[in-house]
Order: structure tokens, then sequence, then C-alpha cells
């Protein structure tokens, strides 16, 4: 196999720009619902990832030099040292031909040459990947659901009946704006804030506990304005304490000001059951009302076990576009 690792810090434009073109004709056959990737926004994600762990990203080339797949191999750092992500992507014209098989050994040769010995990957539901998955000896240990609101659809006379209703059990707190990276005062609060969303459920999968430092935080801040994002945040603070309970965080794509991704919304242990989850978010879609008017796309994942989020969101509107699927080997 002719298999290139791309250099994270400078990429040559020739494997940036043939991943890239694997990736979108996979996405217009499998995954239309999403925005096409940008070059740039690969280029952040090569360099940065999600929050500073960047996966490795190989390409797989014919014998005339044209990139006919991918690789992508992510190994946490900050936490689950014990496991590794693997992705494979083939140009679907050429595909049952063992190149997906081949590509996705040398991810799990990846794995074990870093002591990893649980396997994860990730596939749509009914796609094609399933079958793929399964015959490389994975088995599915959680169903999440992708769910999409289209603002322009906003039932606004309903979401202000329950944000009043919301406000009358949560009256003990008051919702703060806060725009770009976290203010340094207020970063150990989001931190431990952060940490609460280890309480989602994660059914089947090997996790352990997400670990979250100001470090960590910065370098996240850092990955999503790398990919030319806008970020709100918007958190419930206790009114006689001053602590900070629970928030809810937005990301606004700037390439494409019309679509954004909602993030984590979590609320601390002590401070439930004031409906702050439904309070943070009508609240988080009243501020992107003002500052964001041409925003028409949210999207958000959740486990379909998530009982009580899957409530929140769809009391809000949003409605489920796509279901996938995780998957789980031991090496």
């Amino acid at each position: 196999m002719d298999l290139t690792w791309l250099d994270r810090e400078n990429p040559a434009t020739g494997d940036v720009d043939g991943v890239l073109a694997v990736y979108e004709a996979a996405r217009a056959l499998e995954m239309p619902h999403w925005p096409s990737n940008t070059v740039s926004s690969f280029r952040a994600q090569l360099r940065y990832g999600w929050d500073g762990e960047p996966a490795e990203v190989a390409a797989l080339r014919d014998g005339a030099g044209r990139v006919i797949g991918a690789l992508e191999v992510s190994l946490p750092r900050w936490d689950n040292k014990h496991l590794g992500i693997v992705e494979v992507t083939v140009d679907p014209p050429l595909r049952r031909q063992g190149l997906g098989r081949s590509l996705f050994q040398a991810g799990i040769d990846r794995l074990a040459a870093d002591g990893r010995d649980v396997l994860l990957s990730n596939s749509f539901e009914h796609s094609v990947a399933m079958g793929f998955l399964e015959a490389m000896g994975l088995k599915q240990a959680s169903l999440d659901a992708e769910r999409r609101l289209d603002l322009r659809g906003l039932d606004w006379e309903c979401l202000d009946t329950e944000y009043a209703t919301a406000e009358r059990h949560a009256e003990a707190y008051e919702l703060r704006r806060l725009p770009g990276r976290v203010p340094e005062q207020s970063l150990d609060a989001v931190v431990t804030m952060t940490a609460a969303i280890n309480d989602a459920p994660t059914d089947d999968l090997e996790l352990e506990d997400e670990v979250f430092t100001p470090a960590r935080i910065r370098a996240f801040e850092s990955a999503q304005l790398a990919h030319d994002r806008r970020l709100y945040r918007l958190v419930a603070r206790d009114r006689v304490s001053g602590e900070l309970v629970g928030h809810t965080q937005v990301a606004v794509e700037a390439e494409r000001p019309w679509w954004g991704w909602q993030f984590d919304t979590a609320v601390l242990p002590a401070h439930r059951g004031h409906r702050l989850g439904l309070l943070l978010k009508i609240g988080m879609l009243r501020w992107l009302a003002a500052e964001e008017p041409q925003l028409r796309t949210l999207d958000t994942w959740n486990a379909a076990s998530n009982s009580h989020m899957v409530h929140v969101n769809e009391v809000i509107g949003y409605r489920v576009v796509a279901n996938g699927v995780a998957w789980q080997r031991h090496l």
C-alpha cells in the first residue's frame, strides 16, 4: 500500500486536495445532509483536532499517484489512553476491492503500536459501513441521534411560553453571556461545568470519564477558532453564591454563516431539577437571533438513551435527521 501520513503542521497541497476530494465523494453519497468540508477547516482539523488532540491522517494513492482513500487514527492523550479510534474512507467507485480492509488494518496496527487495547469506530445507521465494521470484528456499542433545528421555522410563541415556565422553576438563577474565549476569572468554573457532561450515558462503550483542565479548555477554544468558528457560551449563575452551575455552547461557522453546531449543555448535579437546561438552550436561541440573524441551521448529537436531553431538544423543535452507531472491539 502506498500510504503517506500527512504533515500536521505543513501538509502538502496535493495531500490535502486529494484527501478532501475523497471525503467529498463519500459525503455526497452517504451524508448529503452535511455541508462540504473546506481546505481551511480540514487544515485546522489536521493541526488542532477538536481540542488539541488531532487525528493522524494518511492518504492512500493508486499507481498514478491519485489519492483513492484516507485513514484517520485518533489516539486520545487527555484521557482514555486505553483506546483508539479508526476511520477509513475509500473513493466510492473503488470500494469492495479490499482497500478499506487494508486501511483499517493499518489503523489497528497503529493502535497496537501505541499500546491501545480497545478499538472504536463510527458509522451512520443503515450505511454500507455497518456491514464493513461488523466484518472487521466490531460490535455495536451505542446509538446516537443527530438532530437539526431550522431557525427559520422556530415557534417563538411556544418557546417564550416554555422559557417563562422554566424561569419560574429557576428563580434562584440568572443567565450570563460569555462570547469567544472564557474570561480567566471564569475558567475554573467552566472546567467544572464541562466535566458534568460525564453524567451523559455512554451505553456499552468502554469509556473512562473525560478529564478537563484549564489547558484543555484553552486548547478547545484555539481549535474552534482555528476552524473559523464564532463561539457563544451561555451560563447559569446562582444569584446568591455567584457560582456558575450550568452552561450551553454554540459555534457558528464563519465560512458558512448560515450553519452552526450546538455543543454541550450540562448542569451541575446539585442544581438539576430547575429546568436550567431548557432555560439555557432557549436563552441561547434568543442570543443567536440578535447576534447571528442569518443563522438557519443548528445540528446537535445525543445518545439515543439520553432521554432528558432528547426531550429538551424536541420541545425546542429539533428533529432527527440521521442516526449514528458507535462500534467497539477489543484488540
